[in-house]
């Protein structure tokens, strides 16, 4: 019996990249700036705990979302590897690992908001600083885990970018804009954890992983939907057996 993802053309893929990318890319942005960036006051542990318990079904929903965010990342490491592994079978299989690595990496965090849900409800034998410490505390074991995630993630880029620019059939400025997200994720996360003052300078790191990273993963999943057929098929492998030739 015939494989029918193995049938699949690369275009099939593509789309599959260019949909979950966008898609994510929608997904994650609600999840930060629309729902977390209201509810967590930094430094703030009443109005954090305040915010989370007035809104809780925005909270849960935005956890909701890091999870689909989760499944995208692994479909998009799984498509990304079958169109860029005729490039080279062994960077695509690396790149594939850390996006997967940092996937895992994230879920773990994701679990510190089912233990803020949880503290805030079932927390009532806290005293009421100690409670909003915890919640504090999870906040924040979130965003480290984050940030750390966010390593493997930049490095996964930069196998990315290499590849599509060194593939011969995506452009090469394609490639060259993935390698700065990926270069801008790290720069970023290596300054969280070197520098003691990184609140003083937030925002230019921010600025360095913001506008890169939106440019570098959108003008990927936006060239695979648009121009995504450009990609030519993959030919048929023939392997030599006792019993004769196969393709």
């Amino acid at each position: 019996m015939k494989n029918d993802f193995a049938e699949k053309t690369p275009l099939f893929y593509a789309r599959v990249v260019g949909y979950s990318l966008v898609l994510l890319a929608l997904i994650a942005v609600y999840a930060n700036f629309f729902v977390l960036a209201g509810l967590i006051i930094p430094g703030d542990g009443a109005a954090t705990a305040a915010n989370i318990t007035a809104n809780e079904l925005s909270f849960r929903l935005a956890i909701a979302s890091f999870v689909i965010v989760l499944v995208l990342d692994i479909i998009i490491s799984w498509a990304l590897y079958v169109l860029l592994k005729r490039v080279d079978q062994n960077l695509a299989l690396l790149a594939a690992i850390f996006r997967l690595v940092y996937s895992a990496i994230l879920g773990a965090a994701i679990f510190n908001f089912l233990n803020v849900l949880q503290l805030l409800k079932e927390g009532v034998a806290l005293e009421t600083s100690q409670l909003q410490t915890q919640v504090m505390l999870l906040m924040d074991a979130f965003s480290n885990g984050w940030i750390i995630g966010l390593v493997f993630f930049g490095i996964h880029l930069l196998l990315i970018g290499y590849l599509v620019f060194k593939s011969g059939f995506m452009p090469k400025v394609l490639g060259i804009l993935v390698m700065l997200a990926g270069l801008g994720y790290m720069i970023d996360s290596f300054a969280n954890i070197l520098l003691a003052n990184y609140a003083d300078y937030e925002i230019v790191f921010v600025l360095i992983v913001a506008i890169p990273g939106a440019i570098g993963e959108l003008a990927l999943g936006i060239w695979l939907l648009l121009r995504g057929k450009k990609i030519p098929a993959i030919e048929p492998i023939k392997t030599i057996n006792e019993g004769g030739v196969s393709l």
